[in-house]
């Protein structure tokens, strides 16, 4: 839709009849725009009503006829009405003048409000389009620099919103309280994907329902929704899980344990004494190691989040490294990705007499949780996790929470003691 030109002028004027000695009044519109043509034209409107006695003005000439004839202009009031001679030449010059009035001020409030209509068509129009469409594109265009853990999460969620829509579109005007309500429900029992079987974890429902919620937002930003819809619906809870960790007794025994693959034994006991993750060890290369005056740091750009960190490592956890070797060159190489050191690692841990289900990830929960419990600040240890959010860390709290153990102590019963059971029901 095109805007109403600006400036559009209303005026009354004169039409001589070929015929008789009378004018017709006529209302003249312009510049407006007409359909079908690009370029501003003049709107001629009838008032049907005739006039016999305009006052001419003979100062101003507008045309000389074919018979050499002096054509004037009719003389007007202060308000721009035409004067006439006659009373009812005068009532019929009043009346036109107030559909003169009437049409200017159309043509003003269309100036004023066209804006406004513009945006109410064009927001019907992005009503109409396809929420899952949308979001597969907003994919890379929200997420340009972000790991492929991400990319492969929002990609799973394009995949699940065709599922529980039955491969047709679901527009933006049909999204509602209701809707997201039984997608909800939906990504509580939908199915898992790469060919496993059964249903989502709830932490995985939950993280899933989290990237809708983060693209309807997105849609409410680029206009297709009038409503932050997905402020107003509650994600799904996170599932609290066991998360398996070293204790230091254990982690001495796994020192004192020889493990077939010698790189591996040292990668895990570096992440273990830096949090830093596998993918990352994998990749770090000697120029990523920098000594300064107050010791060793790693300097390297994190694959998950894409963040440039800056880390400090003690000398201990520098031992682990090695021989220095050329600038780009790996620091632990030849080792391979959790697949293939599943193997290797639960041998090690079973030859350490260790039988908790250990990955090598959980490296990471072992140093996030023995730097709580020897005091480091949480927010220290969120930063030298690289987390981006405090809440994430909070979840090692919640294992090593001084409180917890300060309650579970607080209750002692000094008759207990010397309670003894002698039979077993």
């Amino acid at each position: 839709m095109r805007k109403p030109l600006l400036h559009t002028k209303v005026t009354v004027k004169l039409r001589k009849s070929e015929y008789r000695e009378e004018w017709y009044l006529v209302i003249e519109s312009y510049p407006v725009r007409k359909p079908g043509s690009d370029k501003p034209g003049r709107i001629i409107e009838a008032v049907n009503r005739i006039i016999k006695t305009p006052i001419w003005d003979y100062s101003s000439v507008t045309k000389i006829d074919a018979n050499g004839n002096f054509c004037y202009k009719p003389k007007r009031d202060a308000n721009g009405v035409i004067q006439c001679t006659s009373q009812l030449d005068k009532e019929s010059c009043i009346y036109a003048d107030k559909v003169r009035a009437m049409r200017q001020q159309e043509y003003d409030t269309a100036v004023i409000y066209s804006d406004r209509e513009e945006e109410i068509i064009a927001q019907n129009e992005r009503s109409e389009q396809d929420f899952i469409e949308y979001f597969k594109n907003i994919i890379y265009k929200c997420h340009p620099n972000s790991s492929n853990s991400i990319i492969v999460n929002w990609t799973r969620v394009g995949e699940l919103l065709s599922i529980y829509s039955k491969g047709k579109p679901i527009p933006f005007k049909k999204i509602n309280v209701s809707l997201l309500e039984d997608l909800k429900l939906f990504m509580l029992r939908a199915p898992r994907g790469g060919g496993k079987s059964g249903t989502l974890s709830q932490n995985s429902a939950a993280t899933y329902f989290s990237i809708v919620k983060a693209g309807l937002h997105r849609a409410f930003i680029d206009e297709y929704l009038t409503v932050d819809i997905a402020a107003k619906i509650k994600g799904i809870p996170d599932q609290k899980v066991k998360r398996e960790t070293l204790t230091l007794e254990e982690t001495e025994r796994l020192a004192m344990t020889p493990c077939e693959n010698e790189v591996l034994k040292r990668a895990f006991f570096f992440a273990l004494l830096t949090g830093i993750r596998l993918c990352d060890i994998q990749d770090m290369k000697w120029s990523e190691i920098i000594q300064t005056d107050n010791g060793w740091r790693v300097d390297f750009t994190q694959r998950k989040t894409k963040v440039v960190d800056y880390l400090p490592i003690s000398d201990q956890a520098y031992a682990l490294c090695g021989e220095p070797k050329e600038q780009e060159r790996r620091v632990f190489e030849g080792l391979t990705g959790s697949s293939w050191i599943s193997r290797p690692l639960k041998k090690w841990m079973a030859d350490a007499g260790i039988t908790k289900n250990i990955t090598f990830h959980c490296s990471r929960h072992t140093f996030a949780t023995l730097q709580l419990e020897h005091g480091t600040d949480i927010y220290t240890v969120k930063d030298m996790l690289g987390h981006t959010n405090v809440r994430t860390t909070q979840i090692y709290g919640h294992i090593v929470d001084p409180s917890k153990r300060k309650a579970a102590e607080a209750i002692y019963i000094d008759g207990l003691n010397s309670l003894s059971i002698t039979d077993k029901p």
